[in-house]
């Protein structure tokens, strides 16, 4: 709520405000919301000097409708569908990463999320020329493994060396070091990162469950709380900056062995599409497995439940990686 106070428009001197408190009008809320003819003569003051007082704060404070069609032309102009380099995980995704928005996807040990993370990366590094923001809490990322995906894309080293700069990476491995490095990005780094190496178009968070479920334990409204920074953080930044952004997280089992993703329901508000990776044992001729499968479980366009994907290994990643 917004205090009243004497200067905040023409009319609304020392006097004024004086009169609207001892009348127990304190806020501009409460201005606005009140019979302004009662007011007058309960305050002894001017119908016309009140009138002309709400008007004007009505017209700085509050929100102006806006019409669905200007708002879908609006969505049209600013979102921008990412390719993740892979086109089954592309069409499960409705085309892609979308910017404006988080993308989640969710697995156990050796399913591949860090592997699709690191194919984004490469993907809009190489093929779109765009910068990205890749943030490992793991250690799991490794200059030589972008490198070697690099190689399979194009031999020109200084192609790969221009891609390899794009991709700007900040290792965290708690909770308030991700905050200041979003709130950092916020703040101007995002832009920094966008000077002479495309504009930042994608975020990577993997893992933003390694940093957040040690907090949730004990001190639970502390941990609560964090989550919920960070989560505000991640989605203003996609919004503010026109940027996909991408988390992964772990996964959990229900009471009924129901494979499910991590960090509670409070959680699986944020995300706009949350994708369940896993690994399908035996579905190959080697001696591990060569198939992840995708499963949408959480979309605001796609219908669900949407069909298993199956995806060749080999498409997100060689085979033997996962051996």
């Amino acid at each position: 709520m917004v205090v009243l106070r004497e200067g905040m428009c023409p009319g609304l001197d020392e006097n004024v405000v004086r009169d609207l408190r001892a009348a127990d009008i304190k806020t501009v809320e409460d201005l606005v919301s009140s019979d302004i003819e009662e007011l007058a003569l309960k305050c002894s003051l001017s119908y016309k000097t009140l009138f002309a007082i709400r008007r004007v704060l009505l017209a700085q404070h509050a929100a102006f409708p806006v019409s669905g069609a200007d708002l879908y032309e609006e969505l049209l102009s600013s979102t921008a569908i990412l390719s993740t380099g892979n086109p089954s995980l592309d069409k499960l995704l409705d085309s892609g990463l979308y910017t404006g928005e988080i993308t989640e996807l969710s697995g156990g040990p050796g399913s591949g999320k860090s592997q699709v993370c690191f194919g984004v990366a490469v993907h809009v590094s190489y093929h779109l020329k765009q910068s990205v923001i890749y943030i490992d809490t793991t250690g799991g990322l490794t200059a030589s493994r972008l490198l070697q995906m690099l190689q399979t894309e194009t031999s020109n080293t200084e192609e790969q060396m221009e891609a390899l700069q794009r991709i700007h990476i900040f290792r965290l491995f708690d909770v308030f070091s991700l905050l200041d490095c979003l709130y950092s990005l916020r703040s101007g780094r995002l832009q920094q990162a966008s000077v002479g190496g495309g504009s930042v178009k994608a975020v990577i968070v993997d893992s933003v469950s390694a940093v957040i479920s040690p907090v949730l334990g004990g001190k639970q409204n502390e941990g609560m709380s964090l989550m919920i920074q960070v989560a505000g953080a991640l989605k203003t930044m996609a919004k503010d900056f026109n940027v996909a952004v991408l988390v992964t997280n772990h996964v959990t089992r229900s009471d009924n062995g129901e494979v499910r993703p991590g960090l509670g329901v409070s959680w699986s508000h944020i995300p706009r599409t949350r994708v369940l990776l896993e690994r399908v044992e035996g579905a190959g001729s080697v001696s591990c497995s060569s198939f992840r499968s995708a499963t949408l479980i959480k979309s605001s366009r796609q219908v669900l439940p949407m069909a298993l994907i199956l995806m060749p290994s080999a498409v997100l990643i060689p085979s033997e990686e996962f051996c």
